[in-house]
């Protein structure tokens, strides 16, 4: 199942059922779990940890050391999840210490379309989908679910709420409260994401409930703290407003608003 002409450092661990393609090249401290594909013209680099049923496609690069200015050559690390897909030419980069967790991680069952670029120390969560030229800086955390449009943006520190949707062409400048859709360059906050909601079987009970929690977040044109004192009774009653609620609280760079705030 490894090619003659791929190149495999000695130190790598394999699971079975591994696959490796011409000219891919697998460098030291990467362990491959069982079921790995990994295609033609293919550069995995350690220290990284590759779960069970990955599939990585042509001419990606994974777990190489970041461009980061800062980085001094310290062993980082890059894990990715069960059943993620990785498709042509997605870069992903290992962590590092100075700002950052000496880490990246992407979640399981994403799905990284081609040329997505996901950077240092991000933590990105499962069944995330990221459309072609999508990318994440630095130190960027994403929730479960979420879902990025063709070359959208995302600077360094921003926080992606679960459940979100980012229109493709978007330049997100602030955090991203879970399940909402935003758009824009500069990407403001465009509504719900009722669509993915219905996608993903959620009742119509708890679809109007996170309309609420929008409202007196979006609508009311009060202070953060006082919208989320308002949404205390709508979170002991639904899990999904206090998620939703959660996400604006944690907030570090302030949760991005409607065209006019922005």
């Amino acid at each position: 199942m490894i090619h003659d002409s791929a190149i495999v450092d000695p130190s790598v661990k394999l699971g079975s059922g591994v696959s490796i393609g011409p000219w891919s090249v697998i460098g030291a401290d990467v362990e491959l779990g069982d079921n790995v594909e990994i295609a033609s013209h293919v550069v995995v680099k350690g220290p990284s940890r590759i779960s069970r049923g990955v599939k990585i496609f042509q001419f990606a690069t994974v777990g190489e050391a970041t461009p980061a200015l800062a980085y001094a050559g310290e062993s980082s690390m890059l894990e990715i999840g069960e059943h993620t897909i990785i498709r042509e030419g997605v870069t992903i980069h290992r962590g590092m210490d100075k700002g950052g967790i000496g880490r990246t991680e992407v979640g399981s069952h994403c799905l990284l379309m081609a040329y997505v670029h996901v950077g240092h120390d991000c933590i990105v969560g499962d069944h995330v989908i990221m459309a072609n030229n999508a990318s994440l800086a630095g130190h960027v955390e994403v929730g479960d679910y979420a879902n990025f449009g063709g070359y959208a943006g995302i600077p360094q520190f921003r926080k992606i709420g679960a459940h979100t949707h980012i229109a493709a062409m978007s330049m997100v400048t602030k955090d991203v409260p879970a399940y909402m859709t935003v758009s824009g360059n500069p990407a403001y906050a465009f509504g719900m994401n009722t669509e993915g909601m219905k996608r993903r079987g959620y009742d119509t009970a708890t679809i109007e409930q996170l309309k609420q929690a929008y409202r007196i977040v979006y609508r009311k044109g009060l202070r953060v703290q006082e919208a989320l004192q308002q949404l205390t009774p709508l979170c002991e009653e639904s899990a999904e407003v206090a998620l939703f609620a959660s996400s604006v609280a944690v907030s570090a760079k302030g949760i991005i608003r409607g065209r006019s705030a922005n």
